[in-house]
């Protein structure tokens, strides 16, 4: 049975999963698929300029390790470009570091039979973007009630960022208004489960899905731009992020 790799720390998620070539047919295009962790890298040392020692040190994993991912992120992007190919971002060994990611709220720890719940929030109501959205309420909830509450800056905006406050967060659940394709896919990649197309009081959105009456809208894209569960573990891979 192959060695399990080890857990490598990400910042947050990609404000964008796909990319493609201006021309031929799109649905014809064969797909190179960049890890999340390799992702990482990438962004670590090329965007923000960091160099192995201090981007391995952000991962939790050894500069040997950074340099066998960063290496392959190179092959896998020029293979993209040379060969007129679909880049996707997807999966990897991969957890949050929460040393690094925009949350800093004094959450209590989450109970082992808590779920949280996220909604986009303003003023007591549901915000309608949640790439824009400036504060989320947080709600602890247990056999169907909820246990406690708070009100929380996400210090920030870019919905890659937010689903990877939501994660640091320890969030199962977010509700919100509009939403658009990346930011569900950062979700998806965080496994966090997506109620969409919500409006009206914070309070009374979280009472209907806690009584089973909170539909899980499918279409619900923002203007603005272009599941059900959650898991236990630590690490994941294959398109799942804890």
């Amino acid at each position: 049975m192959p060695r399990v790799p080890k857990c490598r720390k990400i910042c947050g998620f990609p404000d964008y999963y796909s990319f493609v070539p201006e021309e031929g047919k799109r649905e014809e295009l064969d797909t190179v698929t960049l890890t999340l962790d390799e992702y990482e890298t990438i962004r670590l040392l090329d965007a923000m300029g960091l160099n192995q020692e201090q981007c391995a040190t952000s991962m939790g994993v050894a500069r040997t390790t950074v340099t066998a991912m960063y290496e392959n992120a190179r092959k896998k992007i020029a293979k993209a470009i040379t060969e007129g190919m679909r880049l996707s971002i997807s999966g990897g060994y991969v957890t949050m570091n929460k040393d690094r990611t925009l949350f800093d709220a004094k959450l209590k720890e989450k109970g082992e039979k808590e779920m949280r719940v996220a909604v986009t929030y303003e003023n007591g109501e549901v915000f309608g973007h949640f790439g824009k959205t400036e504060h989320f309420k947080i709600y602890d909830c247990e056999d169907g009630k909820v246990t406690g509450s708070q009100v929380v800056d996400t210090n920030g905006t870019g919905h890659g960022a937010l689903a990877g406050f939501l994660k640091a967060a320890d969030v199962d659940v977010l509700i919100c208004g509009g939403i658009g394709g990346g930011a569900q896919m950062a979700l998806n990649e965080a496994k966090i489960t997506l109620y969409a197309g919500a409006s009206g009081s914070t309070d009374a959105v979280v009472d209907a899905f806690l009584a089973g009456s909170l539909a899980q809208v499918g279409e619900a894209n923002c203007d603005h731009h272009h599941h059900e569960g959650h898991e236990d573990h630590d690490c994941s891979h294959g398109g799942c992020c804890h």
